[in-house]
């Protein structure tokens, strides 16, 4: 580990994280007493703003990838990765969320869906399909990996502490708080979580302002000199933007798509009333613009440090932002910023264990083993959800420590695979039930199982020209799955349509 952090800021960085608990465990304690049982666990039972709860929104949906891991592939492929991750990306999930949270809050609030197996499940009258739904949800651990990986890697340079246990230290802390607030806490904290990162994204983005002293022109020369291929549009030698296909077609379909996530589609429900949401999704995308754009830093992490070592050692890709902030700012900016990446791990991790867990508990456990358990029993719920939150503590830190030391380049690759499979999945049912009426669940569930089979037989059967390398882009597999399943269920559904047409016609006669 390169010890960049002096005894200053290790110092300064313990006591300012020691009052950041402080703050954080004041409001899941404040949240805690509102919360009696898994619903209100699940949607709160406080009348949020919509203001604490865009702000939330947008939080939740950049987390530790935005601010920490991506920003690495940007300072190792240069601008193609910024097209992709901060232009391309970001158009299409504005669009998705504009189009999509309408009319998913007008039915998710007309049925009192929890989760988002909960409201696939009512939409199309089918618990199976629920419980199928609640199973696909562990694949979002992925996700909760990526984020400890990306806390811990700040954390660590910060301290200049032992990986192992400032993960522990993490897991312990954040899932222990989550077992009692829910999301009566979650939209305090996400709400103040990202007006840090706003102020943090504007201290990234100003921070390599001294490299534009020659102009936009000065600052392309500069990387240039580095490497050529980090000022082209494309970069063949990637392995995630080596052409237009990969940067733009498949960021717009995964863009689209990325918004059918239960963490964001369940924010909306959160408003209590219609009028909130246009305010909900200006506040939102105003923020996430900003968030979006701090992978532009990666290009900045490049000209400081152009071959990507420190004291000769090569920075791994997944450390490269925590690096540059410890090196690179005074000791008091750097705390700001390291509280702002902080913020941005714990703002999507809070969102990814109240979801996932709700999920769990109230889908698959209470269907299959309810009768057993009691889960009618109000206190019972808040119990099985706190044992379930400890068992995905433990997974998460077993597969985070496995990311810490052995990365397939970046544990963003390992979050892809398994966040992409599951909206995949997710996207024909969301978008064919808000947006076509009387789908079968036969077409639905039919395009689900393929996305799935689809995403994982093109990711690891390398079917494709694109999948022969060692570490591949689950874009690629996600875009195949989500195209290939929207076409089965469409064809179904159209099936499916004229046939009970000819039925109502035969009828008539």
């Amino acid at each position: 580990m390169n010890n960049l952090a002096s005894q200053e800021q290790i110092i300064a960085t313990a006591i300012l994280i020691v009052i950041y608990m402080a703050v954080v465990l004041w409001l899941v304690i404040r949240g805690a007493r509102k919360t009696t049982n898994i619903g209100e666990y699940a949607l709160g039972t406080i009348g949020f703003s919509p203001v604490a709860v865009g702000l939330a929104l947008a939080a939740s949906m950049t987390s530790a990838a935005t601010f920490i891991i991506n920003p690495g592939f940007i300072a190792l492929y240069g601008f193609s990765g910024f097209l992709s991750f901060g232009i391309v990306m970001p158009i299409a999930i504005y669009f998705s969320l504009i189009v999509i949270t309408k009319g998913f809050r007008k039915y998710g609030s007309s049925v009192k869906a929890l989760t988002m197996a909960q409201w696939i499940g009512k939409m199309f009258n089918s618990q199976r399909y629920a419980i199928f739904f609640a199973f696909l949800s562990l694949l979002l651990i992925t996700f909760i990996v990526l984020i400890c990986v990306g806390i811990t890697q700040v954390l660590s340079n910060a301290l200049n502490a032992d990986p192992f246990w400032v993960l522990l230290a993490v897991v312990v802390f954040v899932f222990g708080y989550m077992m009692f607030g829910g999301a009566n806490s979650l939209v305090y904290t996400n709400a103040i979580q990202a007006s840090i990162m706003l102020v943090v994204a504007i201290v990234l983005l100003s921070s390599g302002l001294e490299y534009f002293e020659g102009g936009v022109d000065g600052f392309i020369a500069k990387l240039a000199s580095i490497d050529p291929a980090l000022v082209k549009p494309t970069n063949p030698d990637s392995l995630l933007f080596r052409d237009y296909f990969e940067i733009i077609f498949c960021q717009l379909v995964i863009g689209v798509a990325i918004v059918c996530q239960p963490h964001i589609m369940t924010k909306s429900l959160l408003l209590k009333k219609d009028e909130d949401v246009n305010k909900y999704l200006v506040v939102s995308i105003i923020a996430l613009t900003f968030f979006f754009l701090v992978v532009f830093v990666g290009l900045y992490v490049r000209v400081y440090f152009p071959d990507l070592k420190v004291g000769g050692q090569v920075l791994p890709m997944d450390s490269l932002v925590s690096a540059y902030v410890v090196s690179k700012f005074s000791v008091y900016v750097s705390l700001i910023v390291i509280i702002g990446l902080i913020s941005a791990g714990l703002s999507t991790l809070e969102g990814l264990i109240q979801s996932i867990s709700s999920t769990i508990t109230a889908d698959l456990l209470d269907p299959l083993l309810g009768k057993e358990l009691k889960l009618d029993i109000d206190s019972n719920q808040i119990l099985t959800n706190k044992i379930v939150i400890v068992l995905l503590a433990a997974i998460s830190f077993g597969l985070s420590y496995q990311q810490l030391v052995s990365p397939n380049l970046s544990v963003g690759i390992f979050a892809q695979n398994g966040v992409y499979a599951y909206f995949s999945a997710a996207f024909v049912p969301v978008i064919f039930g808000t947006f076509l009426k009387k789908t079968s669940l036969k077409a639905v569930s039919i395009a689900s199982v393929t996305a799935i089979v689809v995403h994982f037989s093109v990711y690891y059967g390398k079917f494709m020209p694109y999948m022969k390398e060692e570490v591949n882009n689950p874009a690629i597999a996600a875009t195949m799955a989500i195209l290939i399943s929207v076409v089965v269920g469409g064809i179904i559904h159209q099936l499916e349509f004229s046939k009970a047409n000819n039925k109502e016609a035969l009828n008539v006669h």
